[in-house]
């Protein structure tokens, strides 16, 4: 099973996906996706920034639809057992002078917390952490 990271489902919100990408997530069975509130929160932050008007009134549909129809039931938090591997992956980031962002290492730790392996376009982000990556453009 997989966590799409932000950027993942950012870019297949885009006009024109990357075509790797793209044909990555279409070869893989969708009901396998999982997405993080905490990505879910990046996304939506994004938007909110935007000026007002149609472009971000757009994206904000755009938005709920992907959420409701590509991860019904499937968008996980950030909970007490993710919030265990939260400190154990900062804490390894920031050692090895590779200091990764606080959502990223929610997003990580989500990932650890149930197994999952995360696909990011960003894996130098997520290396070192006990995580599976896959970077769909590749």
């Amino acid at each position: 099973m997989f966590l799409l990271d932000t950027n993942v489902v950012s870019e297949l919100m885009r006009e024109k996906p990357a075509a790797a990408a793209e044909a990555w997530l279409a070869a893989t069975d969708a009901h396998l996706f999982y997405f993080s509130s905490i990505s879910e929160a990046e996304l939506r932050y994004g938007v909110e920034i935007l000026p007002e008007g149609r472009r971000r009134d757009s994206l904000l549909l755009q938005i709920e639809r992907t959420l409701q129809e590509a991860f019904n039931e499937r968008i996980l938090p950030f909970d007490s057992i993710a919030a265990k591997y939260y400190g154990v992956i900062a804490a390894k980031r920031r050692s090895a002078g590779r200091p990764t962002s606080n959502l990223d290492c929610q997003i990580a730790a989500i990932a650890k917390s149930r197994d999952l392996t995360l696909v990011t376009r960003n894996t130098r982000d997520f290396t070192d952490v006990g995580i599976e990556l896959v970077n769909p453009w590749d």
